[in-house]
């Protein structure tokens, strides 16, 4: 770890071996007596030290409730848990129920967004989407609620069918296109409904 003397170092992976094995902290005592420390006050100027580098964490003055702090968890951001409701068609639109399927765990400040209530996630099965970098596979990050805008990707119920498209309004009537030429555009028979705005893509690593 950069950063660290010889002894920090030391004294940190002492406390980590501490807390793996017996499930605890060394005392400041205990510390002392592994390193030859003849003051307890050389003890917690190391400790304060480790804390400050965002190594250690502690109620001040309790040895025991130290806690090693891995280096990527201390660089770790806020993360969310966005519900995935099951997949979407990026392809020809589907009669399909969404259901829940678990959570998908996003850094907030790496996906530029903060979710909310309303914001949820789908898979997105097909190709339809491609003009877009849209791809099979890939998590979309939709928001419930939004009013989408000319250009806005939405999943989208037309005529009861579940879709992922661009959304478009012409003359004051809605309709979806594709971002692949060998899909044509969707225009609502009856009813469009508007189920969420993508607000974010997430590509998993094949």
């Amino acid at each position: 770890m950069k950063g660290l003397t010889d002894r920090q170092r030391a004294i940190l992976e002492f406390i980590g071996r501490r807390q793996r094995q017996e499930g605890g902290a060394p005392s400041f005592r205990e510390i002392a007596e592994q390193f030859g420390f003849r003051s307890l006050t050389t003890v917690a100027d190391h400790l304060r030290l480790l804390r400050r580098k965002g190594l250690l964490a502690a109620a001040p003055g309790r040895a025991r409730s130290l806690r090693v702090v891995s280096p990527l968890q201390s660089l770790r951001r806020e993360v969310a848990d966005i519900p995935l409701l099951g997949s979407v068609p990026a392809g020809f639109a589907e009669d399909r129920r969404q259901e829940a399927l678990g959570c998908v765990s996003v850094d907030v400040e790496t996906l530029g967004i903060r979710p909310g209530a309303r914001t949820f996630a789908l898979e997105v099965r097909g190709d339809s989407m491609i003009g877009r970098h849209i791809l099979s596979g890939d998590v979309v990050v939709l928001e419930h609620g939004l009013t989408p805008r000319n250009g806005d990707v939405v999943a989208a119920l037309i005529d009861n069918e579940s879709t992922l498209k661009t959304f478009f309004m012409e003359r004051g009537k809605p309709w979806l296109r594709a971002e692949n030429p060998r899909y044509p555009k969707m225009m609502p028979a009856s009813e469009l409904v508007i189920q969420g705005v993508m607000v974010a893509l997430i590509r998993k690593r094949k």
